[in-house]
């Protein structure tokens, strides 16, 4: 049995991201452990949706830990960090946000999680964060130095197949729904190492896409596409394997 560590910004960003790849370690028998960086407090939620005095984090919180019972994830650690909002909104200075943080001080509260599990895998964001959000790109920054510091041999950095996503989309029918990605998702396919085919555990994620009610709703286009179609656009999970050359010739985080 080998473990783990997935870690990620926000609360939901984790069945997005990684889904797949943990829900498979877990059934490989693999130890698979979450750390989260912040716990969502600027996520947008409905009117009347928290109950009486309820806090957003609060519920994220809870919402992270079902989300990881889903797919399979032993244990849930939260850094302890605010969530910096999207790039260039007055809360990315806020003292106390993830964007804040000295990397070496983050990634140091990492290594000592890193330390204790020892895991053989760390799974961390690419150098945009995937589309560019600030605690997202200080995942990446603070997930490698924690890995120099705790001696992680092998680190991933989850990212999008940008030629992929674009070839889906000018192959989809007519009526299909097209979301605009962001200004440099992803990364191009001949920059990455490995494509991890979790088509078998699309189900798993969805459901834990469910679990985070406030910020994923039926309406969603996560959830409104019928199964087949998800299980087509989020059936593979992309990364960029630290010291690896270029070119896709892995289809396991494990080797």
């Amino acid at each position: 049995m080998a473990t783990m560590v997935s870690f990620h910004a926000h609360p939901d960003d984790e069945c997005i991201a990684c889904g797949g790849v943990i829900r498979k370690a877990s059934e490989d028998g693999h130890r698979v452990v979450l750390v989260i960086a912040t716990r969502g407090e600027h996520g947008e939620v409905p009117d009347g949706f928290l109950a009486d005095g309820e806090e957003l984090w609060q519920r994220r919180v809870a919402e992270t830990h079902a989300s990881a019972e889903i797919l399979g994830a032993r244990r849930v650690e939260f850094l302890g960090y605010t969530d910096s909002g999207m790039m260039g909104e007055p809360t990315n200075d806020v003292p106390g946000t993830f964007w804040t943080a000295p990397v070496e001080e983050a990634a140091s509260r990492l290594a000592a999680i890193l330390r204790e599990e020892n895991p053989d895998v760390l799974t961390i964001y690419d150098d945009h964060g995937t589309y560019g959000h600030p605690d997202h790109i200080q995942v990446h920054r603070v997930g490698m130095r924690a890995a120099e510091l705790a001696g992680t041999p092998r680190v991933y950095q989850a990212t999008m197949n940008r030629d992929a996503f674009m070839r889906r989309m000018e192959s989809a029918p007519p009526d299909t729904e097209r979301p605009e990605p962001p200004q440099d998702f992803g990364k191009p396919e001949a920059e990455l190492t490995t494509a991890v085919d979790v088509s078998a555990y699309t189900k798993y994620k969805r459901q834990a896409m469910r679990a985070h009610a406030s910020q994923i709703s039926e309406e969603s286009f996560f959830l409104a596409m019928p199964d087949e179609a998800f299980a087509v656009a989020f059936g593979t999970e992309s990364f960029i394997r630290v010291g690896a050359p270029p070119g896709i010739a892995e289809h396991d985080l494990f080797g």
